[in-house]
C-alpha cells in the first residue's frame, strides 16, 4: 500500500488547526492563518501589478517614446506642450485631479481612510499623456500609484484576513511591487515602499508583504521585460580611505544641490495650485520644448527629454567638457521642474538618478579621477537618499540596478552625508518623521 507523504507546509497547517483552544492558542491560530493569507493576497497583487507595469512601460516607452524620437525634430520640441495640455484635459474630465501619483501614495500610509480608487484610471491616462510626450520624468511615479491602488482594492475585498492595524498591508505591498517591476529592483522596491513614507523612518511591520509583493512583481515584469540590469556598468569600483573621504565631500555637494531642488520642486506645485491649468500646462511645455531644443544643440542629443537613462549613458561618454556637463544638469532640473509645474503626471526618482550621475561625472572630471564610475555611482546614490530621504533604498537601488554590490560602501557614504545636508527638506511634503507617526497612531 502506497503511503502519502505529508510535506511540511501541510504539517504546519495542521498543526497549526489542532493548537489547544485556550485564548491564547486561539489567538495563535488566528493569526497564521491569517499570516499565510496576508502573504498570498500580497504575492497576487505584486504579480497583477508587475503585469500592469509592463503594459505601462510598453505603451510609454516603445508605443509612444520611441516613436516620438524617431520623428522630426519640430514634432519632439512641440510634443511636451500637447503632452502637458492633454493631461489637464484628462485629470480635468476625471473631476478636477490633482497630477500627484508617489504624493498620493506617501499621504495614503498616514490617514485612516483608504487610497480613494476612482481617480486611478484617469491619472493612469494622463501619465501616458504627459511621459509619452517626452518631459522629463520617471515612470516609477505612476507605477507606485498603480501598485498603491490594486493593493488597496483587493485589501477592501478581503478585509477579514486582515486585523485593524494592517489597513495599508497590501497598500505598501503594491507600491513595493510598483517600483521592483519599473526598476527591475525587488529588493529596491521593498525598501522603498517601506521607507519613503518617512523621513527618519520605515513601515518596519509590513516588511514580509512589502518583500513578497516586490519579488512577485519583479517576477511578472521581468518574464515579459527581460532582466538586463537598469543601468549597465563597466569595470570595478576599487575604493581606498581617499575615495571614501570624497564621498562624503560629494555626498555633501550633492545634497545642497537637491535640496535647492526639492524647493524649486516645491514652488512648482504650489505655483500649479494657483494659477489656471491650461496657462500652467502650456508655460511649462514651452519651458520643456526650450530647454529640449537647449541641449539639442549643445550636445545634437534630446538630453532634456525622456526619463534620462540616455543622459546617463551620453554622460560616460569621454570627451564631454565639464562646463557642458553643468549645462545638461541645468537642462534637466529645469525641465523637470517645469513638468511638475506644468501638472505632468510623472515620477522625480529618475530625475534623481540622472541628476545624481551628471553631478558624479562632473565631480569624476574635476579631479581627474581614473576611476569616473565609481564617481557617478556616488553621485546617484547621493541625489536619491537626498531628494526622497531614503538612503537605505539609494544604496540598495545602487546595488541592484547596477548589478554591483561593490558600490555599497561608497553609496552608503554619500547618502547618508547628503541625507543629513537635506535637514528637514524633501521632494514631497508628505512625509512624516517617526515622532509624528507615532503621535498620530
Amino acid at each position: 500500500m502506497a503511503v502519502r507523504r505529508s510535506s511540511p507546509y501541510n504539517s504546519c497547517i495542521h498543526a497549526i488547526k489542532i493548537l489547544p483552544l485556550t485564548r491564547h492558542g486561539a489567538e495563535l491560530r488566528t493569526l497564521a492563518l491569517r499570516s499565510r493569507e496576508v502573504v498570498v493576497l500580497a504575492a497576487l497583487v505584486g504579480f497583477g501589478t508587475g503585469l500592469g507595469v509592463a503594459v505601462f512601460d510598453r505603451i510609454v516607452a516603445v508605443e509612444m517614446l520611441d516613436r516620438l524620437l524617431a520623428g522630426p525634430a519640430w514634432l519632439i520640441a512641440v510634443a511636451p506642450v500637447a503632452g502637458l495640455l492633454l493631461s489637464t484635459a484628462i485629470l480635468k474630465a476625471g473631476g478636477g485631479l490633482t497630477p500627484s501619483t508617489s504624493d498620493e501614495y506617501i499621504a495614503n500610509v498616514h490617514l485612516d481612510s483608504d487610497l480613494e480608487l476612482p481617480p486611478l484610471p484617469w491619472r493612469l491616462a494622463a501619465a501616458v499623456a504627459s511621459l509619452g510626450s517626452g518631459v522629463p520624468g520617471g515612470l516609477e511615479g505612476p507605477s507606485i500609484y498603480l501598485g498603491a491602488g490594486l493593493g488597496t482594492a483587493v485589501q477592501a475585498w478581503f478585509r477579514r484576513a486582515f486585523g485593524p492595524t494592517a489597513a495599508k498591508t497590501l497598500m505598501i505591498a503594491g507600491a513595493a511591487a510598483g517600483v521592483a517591476a519599473i526598476f527591475k529592483a525587488p529588493a529596491t522596491g521593498a525598501v522603498f515602499a517601506l521607507e519613503v513614507p518617512y523621513r527618519d523612518d520605515l513601515a518596519r511591520h509590513q516588511l514580509v508583504p512589502s518583500l513578497v509583493g516586490a519579488a512577485s512583481g519583479y517576477l511578472a515584469f521581468v518574464a515579459l521585460n527581460g532582466t538586463q540590469p537598469l543601468l549597465e556598468v563597466i569595470g570595478r569600483a576599487p575604493f581606498d580611505v581617499r575615495d571614501l573621504l570624497g564621498a562624503v565631500a560629494l555626498g555633501i555637494g550633492t545634497g545642497l544641490i537637491i535640496r535647492s531642488y526639492a524647493a524649486a520642486l516645491r514652488r512648482a506645485k504650489s505655483f500649479r495650485s494657483q494659477v489656471s491649468p491650461w496657462a500652467a500646462a502650456a508655460l511649462g511645455g514651452v519651458v520643456v520644448a526650450g530647454a529640449a531644443l537647449a541641449g539639442r544643440s549643445l550636445t545634437g542629443e534630446w538630453v532634456g527629454l525622456t526619463p534620462g537613462y540616455d543622459v546617463i549613458v551620453w554622460a560616460a561618454e569621454p570627451g564631454h567638457g565639464l562646463g557642458l556637463l553643468l549645462l545638461v544638469l541645468g537642462i534637466r532640473l529645469v525641465g523637470t521642474v517645469a513638468s511638475v509645474a506644468g501638472g505632468g503626471v510623472i515620477g522625480l526618482f529618475v530625475p534623481l538618478v540622472v541628476a545624481g550621475a551628471l553631478i558624479g561625472q562632473f565631480a569624476g572630471g574635476l579631479l581627474d579621477a581614473p576611476n569616473s564610475t565609481l564617481f557617478v555611482v556616488i553621485g546617484v546614490a547621493a541625489a536619491l537618499g537626498a531628494g526622497y530621504r531614503v538612503p537605505l533604498a539609494a544604496i540598495v537601488f545602487v546595488a541592484e540596478a547596477t548589478g554591483r554590490p561593490d558600490f555599497l560602501v561608497p553609496g552608503l557614504f554619500a547618502a547618508v552625508a547628503a541625507d543629513l545636508i537635506m535637514g528637514t527638506s524633501s521632494v514631497t511634503d508628505y512625509q512624516r518623521s517617526g515622532a509624528q507617526a507615532a503621535e498620530a497612531s
